[in-house]
């Protein structure tokens, strides 16, 4: 007994020296992971996690030191190692094993976390590679287009973000070591800060030459990046670390952040530098791009108001050289997720990346259309070749020649990230807004009707546009929405008033819908069914109900249009029901149905004193569906119903 005591103390003293000499090597680790040492972290905890040591808080910070440094699929190894120990985590690991699947290609599960996500963040931004069920198809539509090459520019370290200068010239962001004495490393990827560099571009195909370094001036001990240029040269915009004239400035965690700064070129040196007034200690702002008349600056940003992980804003570049308001561009190009890196073409297109856009994996680059207004279309995946299953981003494009530049960290390149050169060889062809039109006729003799009066309604049949048909009869309404239902009234003197309703599809820019209508064959009276005069459906209620569907609603609508025409029509609203169910059962459903539908027109303008309403039961059926009658479902459907009759005028 005692020897098994010994044993068992020993065994504990001995479990209990390993235990806490992990927890030491594990601390240490902590401490370099703290300190974005993220390299060294990870040969620490992989080494304990290799010797069986499990701990949520070890494998999300694994898992972040991997995604910190775009190894997506590390990552996703160790966030799945968390999630199986733990799911009470931080939102935001749900966000980064997100990212980490759809890099590997699970977009199902990707979007299942993005889901939970969301509804933990209470974020309203939908996660977006689910909103189209066939994007892939419209990906693959959009890919084939890109002859892709290695810029010949890359090291065996990370190099991104290009831009032109002068129009011959090509800026650059990498980490190479260029043999500096004062070169230093980063902790945090084991690589040196990021220098700005630059290749002069011999030829019509825009060939970079041999790099050196950029202007010193604008070198600092940190991280410069993403240079943009006026068109004159004489302007710049950069990345670069929160440091500037020796001091450097932190958030509340004391992390140093990110910030835009604006040189001016004097006597052939870049001077000036002055961080932009939207900056902040604790955002960071980054990525800048100019728009084709240099008076917007787009960038990306994390500041307060951000629909995400981080969003693209622009801002008003004033004449006198002072900055608007930043504004974010709202959720047809922001997500959840992370957009960065915006260029903006002198065509008015915005190119950008994004993790949540529907895409290939990691980012990938879009392009959206700016329209007069400053809204934007529907953004587009550019397609395979460039966009590819690992980070794809900082694309860049020359309008003229269609030879361009972009960076991405996919597999077979010669560092961290790369520099790709592309030519287009086949562009996107512009979304269309579509167009309705058609021509009215006769309907016996199919004779064109010129001076028709045409008016489209919207779905909620409120009149949006009208005209009048040429002398062919023809008629068009053109900026609309697909999508979208709509319908068309044609009217003329001495002619029934003839609708049609179509629903645009998401394919074809044109829609036609041709209308015929007749000699009139009754006016307007006292005793009259606005179904026969007007072209009014019955509303129709769903079984055992009475409540006004949408597709009621509609032609409620064209009631209140019509009583509108006639200021002193009074109607009388007569509802009824099919013939299943008791008779007294059937009798108050109708007189529920009939309310209904007459609060429904009060609700929308219609005066009580111009309504009367009565509920008829079953007792008033419009076919053979009597009580023991075997019907379908549609012909019991015929006997719900609301009728409309003009009582006054």
């Amino acid at each position: 007994m005692k020897n098994i005591t010994v044993l068992s103390l020993t065994i504990l003293n001995l479990f209990s020296f390993c235990f806490y000499a992990q927890q030491a090597k594990v601390s240490r680790a902590d401490k370099k992971y703290d300190n974005y040492a993220y390299i060294d972290a990870i040969k620490t905890y992989e080494r304990m996690a290799e010797k069986g040591y499990q701990s949520p808080d070890m494998f999300q910070k694994l898992g972040n030191a991997y995604f910190f440094n775009a190894e997506y699929d590390q990552a996703a190894k160790w966030y799945d190692q968390l999630f199986a120990l733990k799911t009470d985590v931080d939102p935001v690991y749900y966000y980064r094993y997100a990212y980490c699947l759809r890099s590997a290609g699970d977009t199902k599960k990707a979007d299942e976390m993005l889901k939970i996500y969301n509804e933990k963040t209470g974020n309203t931004a939908k996660p977006q590679s689910g909103k189209t069920v066939n994007y892939m198809d419209q990906i693959k539509a959009n890919s084939g287009r890109y002859k892709v090459k290695d810029a010949g520019i890359n090291s065996p370290y990370s190099d991104y973000g290009s831009s032109f200068r002068n129009g011959n010239k090509l800026v650059f962001t990498s980490a190479r070591d260029t043999g500096s004495l004062g070169q230093r490393r980063h902790s945090w990827t084991d690589q040196y800060f990021t220098n700005l560099y630059e290749s002069n571009l011999t030829g019509d195909s825009l060939i970079p030459a041999s790099p050196v370094k950029f202007d010193k001036s604008v070198k600092s001990r940190f991280h410069e990046a993403s240079a943009i240029f006026s068109k004159d040269g004489k302007k710049m915009y950069f990345t670069r670390n929160n440091y500037l004239e020796g001091k450097k400035g932190k958030d509340g965690n004391k992390v140093t952040l990110v910030k835009i700064y604006k040189a001016e070129l004097v006597n052939d040196s870049w001077d000036h530098i002055t961080e932009l007034p939207f900056n902040s200690n604790n955002y960071s702002c980054a990525h800048p791009a100019l728009s084709s008349d240099e008076k917007t600056l787009y960038f990306a940003s994390d500041m307060p108001g951000t629909i995400g992980q981080s969003d693209l804003y622009k801002v008003a570049i004033n004449d006198d050289g002072s900055f608007g308001t930043p504004q974010n561009l709202g959720n047809v190009i922001n997500t959840s997720g992370k957009e960065t890196f915006p260029f903006v073409t002198n065509e008015n297109e915005l190119y950008f990346s994004s993790d949540t856009h529907p895409g290939l994996g990691g980012l990938d680059v879009f392009l959206a259309r700016i329209n007069p207004d400053g809204t934007f279309d529907e953004v587009e995946n550019v397609g395979d070749g460039v966009n590819s299953s690992k980070d794809d981003f900082a694309y860049l494009i020359d309008t003229k020649s269609r030879i361009g530049f972009f960076s991405s960290n996919r597999s077979g390149g010669k560092g961290f990230d790369d520099i790709y050169q592309f030519l287009e060889t086949r562009r996107l062809k512009p979304k269309c807004k579509p167009e309705l039109y058609g021509v009215v006729t006769e309907l016996t003799t199919g004779q064109v009707m010129p001076n028709s009066k045409v008016t489209l309604f919207d779905e909620m049949h409120k009149a949006i546009a009208n005209m009048d048909t040429d002398d062919k009869g023809f008629y068009s309404f053109t900026n609309l929405e697909f999508k979208k239902t709509y319908s068309v009234r044609a009217e003329k003197e001495d002619y029934s008033t003839a609708e049609k309703t179509v629903t645009l599809s998401t394919e074809e820019c044109k829609n036609e819908l041709n209308i015929a209508f007749e000699k009139a064959l009754c006016k307007v009276a006292v005793g009259d069914d606005l179904g026969k005069c007007f072209g009014i459906k019955w509303i129709y209620f769903d079984f055992d109900k009475a409540i006004i569907t949408k597709v009621a609603e509609l032609d409620l609508a064209k009631i209140l249009d019509v009583m509108a025409q006639y200021p002193n029509m009074k109607i009388d609203i007569r509802s009824h029901t099919d013939s299943r169910g008791s008779d007294k059962y059937n009798e108050a459903l109708s007189e529920r149905r009939a309310k209904s539908t007459k609060d429904w027109l009060i609700k929308n303008g219609i005066a009580p004193n111009r309504l009367s309403s009565k509920g008829y039961g079953e007792t008033k059926l419009v076919n053979r569906c009597s009580d023991g009658v075997q019907c379908t479902e549609d012909e019991h459907q015929q006997n719900r119903r609301s009728e409309f009759i003009i009582m006054a005028l």
